[in-house]
C-alpha cells in the first residue's frame, strides 16, 4: 500500500509541478501589466503591425565617395543601437548603393528615431584609467572598489613589425598600488604623491592642477571618477552607442563595444578623419614569411602621421600594462583607445614611438575579429552624415486581415486533429484535447514573457511556426498511444502497458524533437528575416511539447489506468478490444497479419470486455472442440 501511494503521489507531484510553474509565468505577466509594460497579448512585428520607416542617405564633407562596405559597416552600427535600445524584428537594408532603409515595428521611441539618425564618428583618445565593466558603489564601506582589470588585447607596434612589450599576466589582476590602496579613494597626481611623502593627508583631499597634456590624471575629478564607477558595461542599454559626437576637449567615460570594460579617456588628439587607411593581413617576420598571427596596418595622412608621432613619443614614456598595475593612480597607461559611436573598438598600448605615421595593430586577432577592425576604421576614416530622405509611418505588408487568416487556418487544423483523436481513440481524446490545452497556454505565456522582457515581436513567420507545431505536439501523442495499444494487444493489463510504452515512446518521442529543434537551430543561425521569425518559434513549440508530453501527458496517463472506465477497457475509452484491431486482420510485423478467429474458434475476451483466464480460455476451446466435432458428425449424417 505504501508503495502504491508514493506511485500516486508522483504522479501528482509533475502534474503540480507544471502547474505551479504556469501560476508563476501568469503572475509575472499580471504584475509587467500593472508595475512594467507587459502586455496580454504578445507585440507584433513589422508585417503584422506596420511601424516606422526612415531613409538616410550617407553623405561626406569632403565629397568622397562612400563604398558599399561603408555602407554595411553603417548598417552595423545603426543594427547596433537598435538592438541595444531593446527594439526586435528591425528590417535594416541598404537601397542604391548610397540610401540606408531603417523599418521599426511598432512605435519607437524618439530616443530610438535619434539614435538611427546619428551619424557614428571615430575619435582617438588617450586611456587614463580603465576597469572591469561592472558597476561599483563607492559610497558602500563594504564595497570593494579594487575591482579586477583585464588586460588589453591588441597592441600597436612599430612598422618595422617589432612588437611592442607584451603583457606578462592575460589573466585577470587585482587592480590596486602596492599597499593595496582603494583606487576609489582618489586618483593622485604627481604633486600630490609628492605631499604624501611629506606627510600630508591625500586620502581626504585630491590637490588638483591643470592637466598638461590629454594623459594627465589631473583630468579625472571626483564627479567624473564617481560617473565612472556607477556606469555598468554589462547592461545593454549602455552599450547603443549614438549620443552625439563627445566634446574633444574634454575627457569621457566609455564602454568596451562588447561590454568587457569600461575606460576613463582624455581629450581627442587625432580624429578619425586623419587616417588614410586600415587593412588587416598575417602577421609576417623580417623575412617577409608568415608567422600565424593576424594585424592591423592603419596608416595616417600627413596631419594625423604628425599628431600620431607627437602622442605615441609621449604614451610610450608611461608605464606598461604590468607595471601599471602595480599603480595605476601613478600615471596613465601607454595604451590609446580607438572610439567609434562613443565605444572603445580597441585600446592597445604603445611601447615606441611611431614616427612615420604607420602602425601595426596585433594581439590575439583572428581573421574575422582583424577584418572587422580593419572595416571599423576605414568607415570612421569617413567624415560620414545621415541625411534623413524621408521618415513616414507604413502600414502592415499583411496586416489584421492576413493574421486573421492564419489564426483561422491554426484553428482548422487544430479542430481537425481534435477530430482525428477522437474518431481514432474515442474517449481518450481528452488527453489529447488537454495537453494541447495546455501547450498552448505555455506557448502563449512565453511569448508574452519574451515580448516583455526581451522586446520579442511576433511575425507571420512566426505565427507558422506555431502552426506546423500543432502536428508535432499530436504526432508526440500518437506515437504513446499507440505504443501503449501494442502492449495491451500483447496481452499486458492497462497500467503495465502504459509504463512499459512509455519506456518506448519516449525514445521514440526524443529523437523525433531533437531534429526538429537541430533543424530551428540551424535554420535560425544561418537564415535571415521573417525565417528566423518561423525557426525560433518551430524550436520554443518544439521544447514545450517535450514539457507537456513529460509533465503532463504521461502522468495524466498514469492516472487515467487506474480508473475503471479507461482500466476495464470500456467500449468508449479507447482501449477496447474492437479498437485494438483484434476483431478483423491485423498487420503483426515482419510482413505478417493475423488472420481473423473463426466463429467457432474460442474467443479471447469474456463478454463484459475483461480478459479470459488461462481456465477459461481452455473451456471455450473445449467448447468449440465439441462443436466442431459435432457439426462434422450432422455432415456425415446427412450426406449418408
Amino acid at each position: 500500500m505504501a508503495t502504491t501511494n508514493t506511485k500516486t503521489r508522483g504522479r501528482w507531484r509533475s502534474l503540480i509541478g507544471l502547474f505551479v510553474v504556469m501560476l508563476v509565468m501568469l503572475g509575472s505577466v499580471f504584475a509587467g501589466t500593472k508595475w512594467s509594460d507587459a502586455t496580454w497579448t504578445p507585440k507584433l512585428a513589422l508585417d503584422l503591425e506596420g511601424g516606422t520607416q526612415v531613409i538616410l542617405q550617407a553623405v561626406t564633407t569632403n565629397n568622397e565617395s562612400v563604398s558599399a562596405e561603408d555602407i554595411n559597416q553603417a548598417i552595423e552600427i545603426i543594427r547596433q543601437r537598435v538592438d541595444s535600445s531593446g527594439v526586435a524584428e528591425a528590417e535594416i537594408t541598404s537601397q542604391g548603393g548610397q540610401n540606408i532603409v531603417v523599418a521599426l515595428p511598432g512605435r519607437p521611441s524618439q530616443a530610438t528615431l535619434d539614435l538611427v539618425r546619428e551619424a557614428a564618428q571615430m575619435q582617438f583618445r588617450p586611456v587614463l584609467y580603465f576597469d572591469s565593466p561592472e558597476a561599483v558603489d563607492i559610497e558602500d564601506p563594504e564595497s570593494d572598489a579594487d575591482v579586477d582589470v583585464e588586460e588589453p588585447t591588441d597592441e600597436a607596434t612599430s612598422p618595422e613589425g617589432e612588437d611592442s612589450a607584451p603583457s606578462d599576466d592575460n589573466s585577470v589582476e587585482e587592480s590596486g598600488n602596492a599597499e593595496d590602496e582603494s583606487t576609489s579613494d582618489a586618483v593622485e597626481t604627481e604633486d600630490a604623491s609628492a605631499e604624501e611623502q611629506d606627510g600630508t593627508d591625500t586620502q581626504d583631499a585630491v590637490e588638483q592642477s591643470e592637466p598638461q597634456d590629454a594623459s594627465d590624471l589631473a583630468w579625472i575629478t571626483d564627479e567624473l571618477l564617481e560617473e565612472f564607477y556607477a556606469l555598468d558595461c554589462t547592461d545593454p542599454a549602455n552599450l547603443t552607442g549614438g549620443g552625439g559626437l563627445k566634446d574633444p576637449e574634454n575627457p569621457v567615460i566609455a564602454c568596451d563595444m562588447d561590454g568587457e570594460a569600461k575606460y576613463i579617456l582624455g581629450p581627442m588628439e587625432i580624429p578619425g578623419s586623419d587616417i588614410a587607411s586600415a587593412s588587416s593581413g598575417m602577421q609576417l617576420n623580417q623575412q617577409g614569411q608568415p608567422i600565424g598571427g593576424w594585424k592591423v596596418d592603419l596608416k595616417f595622412n600627413k596631419e594625423g602621421g604628425d599628431r600620431f608621432a607627437e602622442v605615441t613619443t609621449r604614451l610610450s614614456s608611461l608605464p606598461d600594462y604590468s607595471t601599471w598595475l602595480s599603480n595605476p593612480t601613478a600615471s596613465a597607461p601607454n595604451m590609446f583607445a580607438m572610439v567609434l559611436d562613443n565605444l572603445v573598438i580597441s585600446a592597445p598600448s604603445v611601447s615606441n614611438p611611431i614616427l612615420d605615421g604607420q602602425a601595426e595593430i596585433s594581439g590575439n586577432f583572428t581573421n574575422e575579429s582583424a577584418n572587422q577592425l580593419a572595416s571599423q576604421l576605414n568607415f570612421g576614416a569617413l567624415p560620414l552624415t545621415f541625411e534623413v530622405q524621408s521618415e513616414e509611418t507604413i502600414s502592415a505588408t499583411l496586416g489584421s486581415e492576413q493574421l486573421a487568416k492564419g489564426l483561422l487556418a491554426g484553428l482548422i487544423g487544430l479542430l481537425l486533429v481534435v477530430v482525428s483523436m477522437f474518431v481514432l481513440y474515442r474517449f481518450l481524446g481528452t488527453v489529447t484535447v488537454a495537453s494541447l490545452a495546455i501547450a498552448a497556454a505555455l506557448t502563449l505565456l512565453s511569448l508574452m514573457l519574451l515580448s516583455w522582457l526581451q522586446g520579442y515581436r511576433l511575425s507571420l513567420p512566426g505565427v507558422a511556426g506555431i502552426i506546423v507545431a500543432i502536428g508535432i505536439t499530436a504526432d508526440s501523442f500518437i506515437v504513446y498511444f499507440e505504443r501503449i495499444r501494442d502492449e495491451l494487444r500483447d496481452g499486458r493489463n492497462l497500467e503495465s502497458a502504459v509504463e512499459v510504452g512509455w519506456d518506448r515512446a519516449r525514445r521514440t518521442i526524443l529523437a523525433s524533437d531533437a531534429v526538429n529543434i537541430i533543424a530551428a537551430v540551424v535554420l535560425y543561425f544561418l537564415a535571415v528575416g521573417g525565417v528566423r521569425g518561423f525557426a525560433f518559434t518551430l524550436g520554443l513549440t518544439t521544447l514545450i511539447d517535450l514539457v507537456v508530453v513529460f509533465f503532463f501527458t504521461y502522468p495524466v496517463m498514469r492516472l487515467l489506468a487506474r480508473t475503471k472506465f479507461f482500466g476495464q477497457a470500456h467500449k468508449w475509452s479507447g482501449f477496447h478490444h474492437s479498437s485494438l484491431g483484434l476483431d478483423g486482420p491485423r498487420y503483426v510485423g515482419r510482413g505478417r497479419v493475423a488472420v481473423p478467429a473463426k466463429k467457432s474458434a474460442p474467443v479471447q475476451y469474456n463478454e463484459d470486455g475483461t480478459r479470459m483466464t488461462l481456465a477459461q480460455r481452455k473451456a471455450a476451446e473445449r467448447a468449440a472442440a465439441n462443436t466442431e466435432t459435432a457439426s462434422q458428425s450432422a455432415r456425415k449424417d446427412g450426406e449418408a
